[in-house]
């Protein structure tokens, strides 16, 4: 596909204009940011694994009834997804006090919560995505009380497909974050998945060891990430682990 005018380009994806209306073309960085972009690299592969699992799970959903802006994936690093008016909130579910839950509340990390719970952060990188409650979302207009409640709904469903997806291949889902948007048919609006679900907005744990499979590498310095991103693309069986490798040439000495 030809390169498209740059739509809009944030810390892991670039969108570009669409081949059609009402569409983007979503192009998969290998940036790798934390704590509000103050820690960064490049790592090779990452945007090659994110989009395969995000392809992933975006189709799994689709094929269960959930919404999502996924249309086909085109390449290796671009997928074709449909265009939404993101609402400017991170939903968040929480099955085990881990990250910024666990120091909040004082909870050791890796406690299981006695039901997932679903919080919001308003999306602004420099407030720090600061943790909002229904009435600040409400009051201030970025959603209503029925977009509130079908996007908790939503949230929890993608919980439920997500989490019996990775018990079944030896992961725990701890948490993971989702982003919402609004798409009209005629007068009727509806809320969909978008931006992507990979290692990048998961925590994913080894059920026996504990070894973390997600971002946490790269935050805390674990190991390398594409070896962690790799081994869940494996286990799920998304991809050969040795695709990632494809991306660089060979020099020929």
């Amino acid at each position: 596909m030809a390169r498209r005018k740059k739509i809009y380009e944030g810390k892991a994806k670039i969108l570009y204009e669409g081949p059609e209306p009402g569409t983007f073309v979503q192009y998969f960085k290998d940036d790798a940011t934390a704590y509000n972009a103050e820690k960064r690299d490049v790592i090779e592969g990452k945007g090659v694994l994110n989009n395969r699992l995000s392809e992933f799970f975006m189709l799994g959903l689709n094929h269960i009834g959930v919404p999502t802006h996924f249309i086909k994936r085109i390449n290796m690093r671009e997928q074709l997804i449909r265009s939404a008016e993101i609402i400017p909130l991170e939903v968040i579910v929480r099955n085990y006090a881990a990250g910024s839950m666990a120091k909040r509340l004082g909870l050791e990390e890796g406690t299981a919560l006695p039901r997932p719970i679903v919080e919001f952060c308003y999306k602004d990188d420099a407030l720090g995505d600061p943790l909002v409650s229904e009435e600040h979302i409400i009051a201030f207009g970025w959603a209503s009380q029925q977009d509130m409640d079908d996007m908790i709904a939503l949230a929890l469903r993608v919980n439920d497909f997500m989490s019996g997806l990775m018990y079944g291949v030896g992961i725990k889902l701890v948490d993971f974050k989702i982003e919402i948007g609004r798409v009209w048919e005629g007068d009727y609006q509806r809320l969909i998945v978008a931006d992507e679900i990979s290692p990048d907005s998961c925590r994913l744990w080894d059920i026996k060891t504990g070894q973390k499979l997600d971002k946490d590498v790269f935050r805390r310095d674990l190991g390398n990430l594409t070896d962690a991103y790799t081994e869940v693309a494996r286990r799920l069986g998304v991809m050969p682990a040795n695709a990632t490798q494809m991306t660089k040439p060979t020099l020929i000495n």
